[in-house]
C-alpha cells in the first residue's frame, strides 16, 4: 500500500516536470509559428493583440530565399530575418548582412545597420566583429567614430582569391588573414570600413567585414580547450566568398514606454534592466521563470502553474485514485515519514540543481579547476554569501555606484564589522572568463600598490568580486581634474610613478608566476586615502609560465597606451607593459591627456608628440608648469629620458620594470633632500608609510630581484582573446 502511494507520488512529480512542455507559447488565438520557427510572446504576428508593440511584430514572408517550401519570419520594422527566439535569455538570432570591398561584381553596398529607437541591441557577449583580408585594417564605426577594429596580415604564400576560400567555422581569426575583436556595449547601429595598414591608404584586395555570432565549444576533451582556455567558433557554413548573410544575435528588453502589464505570478519574477541604453540605469525590464524555463510574459507561462483543462481531464482518474489512497492512509506515521523524506529529497534536488546551474553559469567549473590545480590561494580570499553583500550595499542601491564600465558596475558597501568594501558586479552580457581571470590573478598577488581582492560570491546569476575600497578615484581624474585641496605636486607625481613601477616590477619578476597586466593606463591606477597608487583592473591580464617570453593574441587595448610593436606583431611582452607605463609617465610630466583632438578633429598621440619634442630639444615646452617650478631641471630631464626610453618603438631597447623602478627610486632619493619634499612629508607622511620613503625600499626591491633570476626560452603561446 505504502509502496503504491510512493510510486503514485513520483508519477505526480514527473508529471509536474513534464507539464512545462504543454505551457503556452503565444496568446490565446494567436499564431505561434512561422515556418519551422516558434514565435513566442512578446513577439507575434498579424493582430496587434498578439505582440507587445510594433518592434516585436513578426512578418511571416513566403517564400524563403533559402527554402521555397516554407515561410520565413522577419522583424517587420527592422527588416532582418529571424532564425530563432529565446524568451528566457532575451535573445533573437538573425541573419545579418556582410560587407565586401574590392571583390569585383560581388561588392556589396556599405553596411549601415540601425536599431535606433527599438528594444534591440547587438549582443556584446554573443557576437564578434570579424574581418577577412590581407594586410588591412577593418574598422567598426558608430556615428562616424571608430569603436572597434582589427588587423589581418597575410604571409607571402597567400595568393589572390585565397581570402574568399576561408571557412569561418574552421578559422581562429587570430590575425593571420582573418581577425576579430569585441563589440562595444549598447551597440544599436554601425557601419564598416576597410583600409590599408599605412595611414590614408586603402586596401586594394578583396576583403570582408561583418558582425557575426560566436559559439563556445562544449565538452571535456582537450579539443575544447586551448592552453587551458575555452575555445570558440563561428557557426558559419561555407566559403566566405559565397556568403551574403551570417548569423548574429540581438538582445532585447521590454522598454519602459511600451506600458506592457507584466504577469504577476509567484512562479515568475521581473527586474529592471538597461540593455538598450547606457544613459539610464533603468531603460526597461526582463522577466524569467523561477524554474529556469517557460514564458514569463504570459499568464500561466511558467512551470508549476495549473495544467491546461485537457491535460487535467486526461489524468483525473489517476488524481482521484491518489487522493483516495492518500486520504485513507493519512493517519499512517510510516506514510508521513516516507512522504516527508521524499519531499525533502525533492526539494534538496531542486535547490542543488539551481545552485549547480548558477555555479556553472558563473564559471564555477573553471574556477574549481583553477582551485584544484593550486593556482588560487584560497587562504587569502573569502567566499561571501549574497545576503551579506546585499546588506552591505543596501541591496545594490544605485546611490552606492562608484564606477561603471562596459563589463561591470562597482558598488560601495560596508560589512557588519565596519570594513568598507567595493563590490564588482559583472553584467549579464559580460565575459565570465574575465571574472575568473581577475579572481585567479588577484588571489596570487600580495603587494601594497595592487588593489587587494577580499573575496567573491557565486550564489547569484551575476558573479561578484569584493575588493578593498579605494576612496580617491583614479589617477586620470586626479591629474586632469586638479584638486585644489591636494594639488598634484612634482613630488607626488614622482612618488606615484615609483609606486606603479614597483607594482609592475613585482608582477613581471617577483610574483609566484610572471603576470602581464595588458591594460596599464591612468584610469586603472587608483588612489587611496593617502593618495598612494593602487594598480587595478586585471580582467585582461595574463599569468604565464616563467619560460615564456611573449603571448600571441588578437590585438586589444586602449588607444594612446597601446604598444605599436604589439599592434604590428600581435605579440604581447613585458616590454608592452613598459610602453604603457611610459605613456603614464609622460602624462605625469606634462599633465596632458594621452589622446587629444586637434582643431580638424584628428586624434593626436601624446606619446608621439613627446618623442618629437625630445628629438627637437623642446621638451620643456610641454612639461607641466608646476613640474618646472618645483623640480630641479636635471632631475626632470632624467625622468624625461627614462620616459623616452620606455616609448622606444623597438621593445628590446626599452628598459625592464626593474631598471625603471631603480632609476625612479634614485631620482626620488635625490629630490627628497629638497624643501618641497619636507613640506609634502608634513602633509601626508605617517608611521605606516615611512618605510616606503626611506632607503630600505631600495633594499627591499633589490632583494626581490633574486626571485626574478631566470633564463627564459622563446616559446609561442597562442591565446585567443575573449
Amino acid at each position: 500500500m505504502i509502496l503504491k502511494l510512493v510510486i503514485h507520488f513520483f508519477i505526480l512529480v514527473i508529471w509536474e516536470v513534464s507539464a512545462q512542455d504543454d505551457l503556452p507559447v503565444a496568446k490565446l488565438g494567436c499564431n505561434w509559428q512561422c515556418g519551422d520557427v516558434p514565435i513566442p510572446f512578446p513577439f507575434g504576428m498579424k493582430s496587434s493583440e498578439c505582440y507587445a508593440g510594433k518592434w516585436f511584430e513578426i512578418e511571416c514572408r513566403n517564400p524563403s530565399r533559402y527554402n521555397h517550401y516554407t515561410h520565413t519570419p522577419y522583424l517587420k520594422w527592422i527588416g532582418l530575418e529571424v532564425t530563432s527566439i529565446y524568451v528566457e535569455e532575451g535573445l533573437v538570432n538573425i541573419n545579418n548582412p556582410i560587407y565586401r570591398s574590392n571583390c569585383g561584381s560581388k561588392d556589396s553596398s556599405q553596411v549601415n545597420q540601425s536599431l535606433e529607437g527599438s528594444p534591440f541591441v547587438y549582443s556584446q557577449k554573443h557576437n564578434k566583429f570579424v574581418a577577412a583580408g590581407c594586410n588591412s585594417i577593418a574598422v567598426l564605426k558608430l556615428n562616424g567614430s571608430d569603436v572597434s577594429g582589427c588587423v589581418s596580415i597575410c604571409d607571402q604564400n597567400y595568393k589572390v582569391g585565397d581570402i574568399g576560400k576561408i571557412e569561418l567555422i574552421n578559422s581562429d581569426c587570430n590575425g593571420k588573414s582573418c581577425c576579430e575583436n569585441s563589440l562595444p556595449p549598447y551597440l544599436k547601429e554601425y557601419s564598416t570600413e576597410i583600409k590599408g595598414l599605412k595611414e590614408n591608404e586603402t586596401s586594394d584586395e578583396c576583403s570582408y567585414a561583418m558582425v557575426v555570432q560566436q559559439y563556445q565549444y562544449h565538452g571535456y576533451r582537450p579539443f575544447f580547450y586551448n592552453n587551458g582556455r575555452k575555445r570558440y567558433y563561428f557557426p558559419v557554413y561555407g566559403l566566405v566568398k559565397d556568403l551574403d548573410v551570417v548569423p548574429a544575435v540581438l538582445e532585447w528588453e521590454i522598454l519602459n514606454n511600451l506600458n506592457l502589464t507584466l504577469p504577476l505570478d509567484h512562479h515568475s519574477e521581473c527586474c529592471d534592466t538597461n540593455v538598450t541604453s547606457s544613459q539610464y540605469k533603468r531603460s526597461g525590464q526582463r522577466c524569467s521563470c523561477k524554474s529556469g524555463s517557460g514564458n514569463p510574459y504570459l499568464d500561466g507561462g511558467c512551470p508549476d502553474d495549473p495544467p491546461p483543462p485537457q491535460y487535467r481531464k486526461s489524468r483525473s482518474p489517476l488524481t482521484i485514485s491518489i487522493i483516495k489512497e492518500v486520504s485513507i492512509s493519512f493517519g499512517s506515521i510510516i506514510l508521513l515519514l516516507i512522504l516527508w523524506r521524499v519531499l525533502t529529497a525533492t526539494k534538496k534536488t531542486i535547490v542543488d540543481k539551481y545552485r549547480k546551474r548558477m555555479f556553472k553559469r558563473n564559471g564555477g567549473l573553471l574556477l574549481q579547476q583553477r582551485l584544484s590545480s593550486g593556482e588560487v590561494n584560497v587562504d587569502k580570499v573569502k567566499i561571501f554569501n549574497l545576503k551579506e553583500l546585499e546588506k552591505a550595499t543596501d541591496n545594490f542601491n544605485t546611490n552606492r555606484v562608484v564606477g561603471k564600465g562596459g563589463q561591470a558596475t562597482v558598488y560601495k558597501g560596508m560589512l557588519i564589522n565596519g570594513t568598507i568594501i567595493a563590490v564588482k558586479k559583472f553584467k549579464v552580457q559580460g565575459k565570465i572568463e574575465e571574472f575568473i581571470n581577475e579572481f585567479v590573478i588577484l588571489s596570487q598577488i600580495n603587494h601594497r600598490n595592487v588593489v587587494k581582492l577580499l573575496g567573491s560570491c557565486l550564489e547569484t546569476k551575476i558573479p561578484l568580486l569584493v575588493y578593498e575600497f579605494i576612496p580617491n578615484g583614479n589617477l586620470f581624474e586626479y591629474l586632469h581634474q586638479q584638486n585644489e585641496d591636494f594639488p598634484m605636486t612634482w613630488d607626488i607625481r614622482l612618488r606615484i610613478a615609483t609606486e606603479v613601477a614597483g607594482a609592475l616590477f613585482y608582477l613581471h619578476s617577483a610574483a609566484s608566476q610572471p603576470i602581464y597586466h595588458k591594460d596599464i593606463k591612468s584610469t586603472n591606477i587608483l588612489l587611496d586615502e593617502k593618495y598612494r597608487a593602487k594598480v587595478a583592473d586585471f580582467g585582461t591580464s595574463r599569468m604565464i609560465s616563467s619560460d615564456v617570453t611573449h603571448l600571441t593574441t588578437v590585438v586589444q587595448g586602449t588607444f594612446g597606451y597601446l604598444d605599436p610593436e604589439y599592434f604590428q606583431t600581435s605579440q604581447f611582452t613585458e616590454k608592452s607593459d613598459v610602453y604603457s607605463f611610459g605613456v603614464v609617465l609622460v602624462e605625469l610630466l606634462t599633465g596632458k591627456r594621452p589622446i587629444t583632438l586637434t582643431s580638424s578633429e584628428e586624434a593626436k598621440s601624446l606619446a608621439s608628440y613627446f618623442i618629437l619634442c625630445v628629438e627637437q630639444d623642446c621638451v620643456f615646452d610641454i612639461i607641466d608648469e608646476r613640474v618646472t617650478k618645483e623640480g630641479e631641471k636635471n632631475h626632470i630631464m632624467e625622468v624625461v629620458n627614462l620616459a623616452n626610453r620606455c616609448l622606444e618603438l623597438n621593445g628590446k631597447r626599452r628598459p625592464t620594470m626593474k631598471e625603471v623602478t631603480l632609476e625612479l627610486e634614485s631620482i626620488r632619493k635625490l629630490e627628497g633632500k629638497s624643501n618641497a619634499q619636507e613640506k609634502y612629508n608634513e602633509l601626508v607622511r605617517s608611521e605606516d608609510y615611512q618605510c616606503w620613503d626611506d632607503y630600505s625600499t631600495i633594499l627591499e626591491i633589490r632583494s626581490a630581484f633574486d626571485l626574478s633570476s631566470r633564463t627564459p626560452t622563446l616559446e609561442d603561446i597562442h591565446i585567443r582573446t575573449i
